[in-house]
């Protein structure tokens, strides 16, 4: 196990941005940038003994700062949407961004993942990126001192992204990681079968907020406990569907082990753990016609995200979990991402 360190550019206020490369003894390796503590790339094993890189990302700290759909982005302070761009919190009010029609999503015009983070080397198999979130940052109250580890192990690679924050004042803290996973490498996404441990997800309303109605998946296109590929149902006359212009629902999963994502055209599985009561299925739906690594142009679903977090607009509904971080409490949360090659069988 090895952490190397190389210049990946800089910004237009010509702030320099680092590349960190965690790689294992097997060559698997995951590439962070200290810009929006980034996955930047994650080379696993395919079925023919090579490497794939599994995520959507760009060459260039300029393309990142410039780029939308917050690709491999740390996301905060509160992933996914706030109704109304405003919440209310012991009696007092918080207006935020409307970046999102007349939604806050993930934090606001700029969130965690367009801003730099202080990175550090923990051992050979690890890299912490930290800052400080002052006061007023994004809308949110507090001082939030907020950090992202993220951990690649040996043997059957996996990447554990560990979240750590603590805050001065109440505030709201709901971070995730918003990886666009391809596992063909080829843009054959919709094909990729997804297996979601979720007997429920939330109705979307207006502006693709939650409703705050938990509806259950049976006998809709919603219903992935039997797994199936992404793209299977997505095109259905469903009204969920048209209001999310594909999947962009949260599941609420009853289980750690939440998801599964299998390519036959590489033979790699990924396999979800969290302790996040959610996860947010993203088909990519409006990735449109992004330059990305190697050149390649990115196709509207051309990748899915599996991002685990807290339910959106959580503090507006009865029944959700709360996103309330109190003053001095500490948030601690783990989520991996863990890689296997599939049965010969399954692959042809």
């Amino acid at each position: 196990m090895s952490v190397s360190v190389r210049p990946f550019g800089s910004l237009s206020s010509g702030e320099a941005v680092k590349a960190y490369t965690i790689t294992n003894e097997h060559g698997a390796s995951c590439t962070l940038i200290d810009y929006g503590a980034t996955v930047q790339a994650l080379c696993v094993p395919n079925k023919d003994g090579s490497l794939t890189d599994v995520v959507l990302g760009y060459d260039s700290a300029a393309a990142y700062e410039t780029g939308h759909g917050h690709l491999g982005g740390m996301i905060g302070r509160f992933a996914n949407r706030i109704g109304g761009a405003r919440f209310s919190l012991n009696g007092k009010e918080y207006p935020l961004d409307k970046n999102n029609g007349e939604a806050c999503l993930h934090g606001g015009f700029h969130g965690y993942d367009h801003m730099m983070w202080n990175a550090e080397i923990l051992d050979e198999n690890a890299v912490r990126f930290s800052r400080l979130s002052p006061d007023g940052e994004q809308g949110f109250p507090g001082n939030l001192q907020v950090s992202v580890t993220y951990r690649l192990t040996n043997g059957n690679t996996a990447l554990a992204i560990e979240y750590d924050a603590v805050c001065d004042r109440d505030t709201l803290f709901n971070p995730t990681n918003h990886s666009y996973f391809d596992l063909s490498g080829c843009g054959r996404a919709m094909e990729q079968v997804l297996w979601l441990n979720a007997p429920r997800y939330l109705e979307l309303g207006e502006g693709t907020v939650p409703n705050g109605t938990i509806a259950e998946v049976t006998g809709t296109p919603f219903d992935f406990r039997k797994a199936k590929p992404v793209g299977q149902d997505i095109g259905a006359d469903d009204a969920q569907l048209r209001a999310g212009g594909g999947y962009d629902h949260n599941f609420c999963i009853i289980d750690p082990h939440c998801a599964a994502l299998e390519s036959a055209v590489t033979g790699i599985r990924m396999d979800v753990y969290t302790d996040m009561p959610g996860v947010q299925l993203y088909s990519g739906n409006g990735l449109k016609e992004q330059v990305g690594k190697g050149g390649v142009k990115m196709g509207d679903r051309g990748a899915v995200c599996l991002e685990t977090q807290l339910w959106p607009d959580g503090m507006k509904h009865w029944g959700f979990p709360s996103a309330v971080l109190h003053a001095g409490e500490r948030a601690l949360s783990v989520t991996v991402y863990s890689f296997s090659v599939m049965d010969a069988s399954a692959t042809k």
